[in-house]
């Protein structure tokens, strides 16, 4: 009897003060859920806990606090690069996405998705908010791995140019008309609340399932054109413009999200064995202004600032309250580290560019070869587009050292300049007349690169007279069986 009194109290020291096991750490352990938030043009200094003078983000802090943040984390300086390269673990440029319109935004179909990779572990997937990676059905993100789409269209909610890119007629901030698995639904609220609402509904069924999930919520805020209810604006009416006061409101509402998340996630048992996952897609747009933590350029520039971004990971057991990881790392790496976490196996004929962050989750000071990573701003124009779209140059090769940068952990070469990232953060110092052969090295590496990706720039030709299948598809439901009202999920 004795015997068995101090196992039980051996048993419960054990339960209190060992960690949860990740399949990171053990293959047969149970799968960690994955929630990946993603929001949009909200950059690394927007967040108090990055040092914002009068932004408070108190529940984004709790989760900065609770998290292994990577401080030396990047994305590509606009949108649907990154998004492409965060579902692939390959260059934009690989992926065919080199602008963010003008078809120029659908990643390739022989790209294999996250969605893809993790269904072949046992779970099941969905999507909540901006796909952004091709509108027409083959791209969309139902078709690519994902169970669950529950999606906008475009590069923006209400967004629509040239070729077969566009929202849902009607469309707007409040009240989204949202696809649906394939069928329009007409929401009603704030975008970023329908989103996360949404999110959670199915969270919830899935764990009373009893089904290890991803879901992943890229949200449409704080993108332009800067729509937010009046009570998150009016909080910074008086400190900035208001352009910014409506962007840094948007931020707020986000963080009111993610304490809802992260609430939820505790009351139904789900945080210790959920890995949770905030980062944003480029550099700040309307905030840069404000603050920005020090660096140089915003969404849009190869500079730091365009595209250094959070990335904070909590997962009790494997990431480490606190620990910061200061080297290096690219919105690619998440592939490999998702798949490593859920112990996923990837198809033979993949090819990464990405490497598994794990090393680095378990020991922010373990090894991590130096390597050069490449950043485009893409965007030229093309030939026979409407207006401006197709003025100037259309040639990907005359572009190629327009807007380009390479960096590894100590330079940033952005065109001809040269940067001491480690001396310079802020780059305020070109020091590239005194190194001409690092310049030269990571010249010669940017030309390498250049020639590996451009032969995959697949959709420099696309035709722009196409149809727009969010528009179609929305009236064609419309006229034969109506846009029925959305049911908001009780959580």
């Amino acid at each position: 009897m004795r015997f068995a009194f101090a196992l039980f109290w051996v048993g419960i020291f054990l339960a209190q003060w060992l960690p949860s096991i990740s399949c990171a750490d053990d293959p047969a352990a149970a799968p960690p859920n994955i929630v990946l938030v993603m929001t949009d043009d909200q950059g690394y200094g927007d967040l108090s806990c990055h040092g914002h003078p009068f932004l408070s983000t108190p529940h984004l802090d709790d989760l900065y606090t609770q998290s292994t943040r990577f401080t030396d984390f990047h994305a590509s300086p606009t949108c649907a690069p990154t998004r492409s390269a965060l579902m692939s673990g390959r260059a934009p440029f690989k992926n065919g996405i080199t602008h963010t319109i003008l078809e120029r935004d659908r990643m390739t179909l022989e790209a294999t998705t996250i969605a893809e990779v993790l269904k072949t572990a046992g779970y099941t997937t969905g999507i909540f908010g901006k796909w952004h990676l091709g509108d027409e059905d083959p791209y969309q993100p139902d078709n690519r791995g994902f169970d669950k789409a529950f999606i906008h269209g475009a590069g923006g909610i209400g967004q629509q140019y040239a070729g077969s890119q566009s929202d849902a007629p009607g469309t707007g901030y409040f009240n989204p008309i949202i696809k649906d698995n394939g069928r329009f639904v007409q929401t009603e609220g704030y975008c970023t609340d329908v989103f996360f609402q949404e999110a959670l509904g199915w969270i919830k069924a899935n764990k009373d399932a009893g089904k290890p999930f991803f879901a992943y919520i890229p949200t449409n805020a704080p993108h332009a054109p800067y729509l937010v209810d009046k009570k998150y604006s009016d909080l910074f009416k008086d400190k900035c413009n208001a352009k910014a006061a409506a962007f840094l409101g948007m931020i707020v509402n986000i963080d009111e999200n993610m304490g809802l998340l992260m609430r939820k996630l505790d009351e139904w048992g789900l945080a210790d064995n959920t890995l949770l996952i905030f980062m944003t897609d480029n550099g700040s747009a309307a905030g840069s202004g404000v603050f920005n933590a020090g660096m140089k350029g915003g969404k849009g520039s190869t500079h730091e600032g365009g595209s250094r971004v959070p990335l904070f990971m909590r997962l009790p057991g494997l990431t480490t309250p606190g620990a910061d990881v200061e080297v290096l790392t690219r919105h690619y790496d998440l592939f490999p580290t998702l798949m490593e976490i859920a112990n996923a196996e990837a198809p033979a004929e993949l090819d990464l560019d990405g490497r598994s962050l794990v090393p680095l989750i378990k020991d922010s000071q373990t090894p991590w070869p130096d390597r050069y990573t490449f950043f485009h701003g893409g965007r030229w124009n093309k030939q026979g587009a409407p207006g401006r779209w197709g003025e100037g140059n259309t040639d990907p090769d005359a572009a190629k050292y327009d807007k380009f940068a390479v960096r590894n952990e100590r330079w940033r070469l952005v065109g001809d300049e040269l940067y001491d990232i480690q001396k310079d953060p802020g780059e305020q110092h070109n020091v590239a007349a005194e190194h001409p052969r690092i310049v030269a090295f990571m010249r010669a590496a940017f030309d390498s690169w250049w020639d590996e990706v451009r032969p995959l720039m697949i959709n420099e030709d696309a035709s722009l007279d196409v149809p727009k299948p969010f528009r179609e598809g929305f009236e064609k439901q419309k006229s034969s069986s109506g846009i029925p009202a959305w049911v908001a999920p009780e959580l």
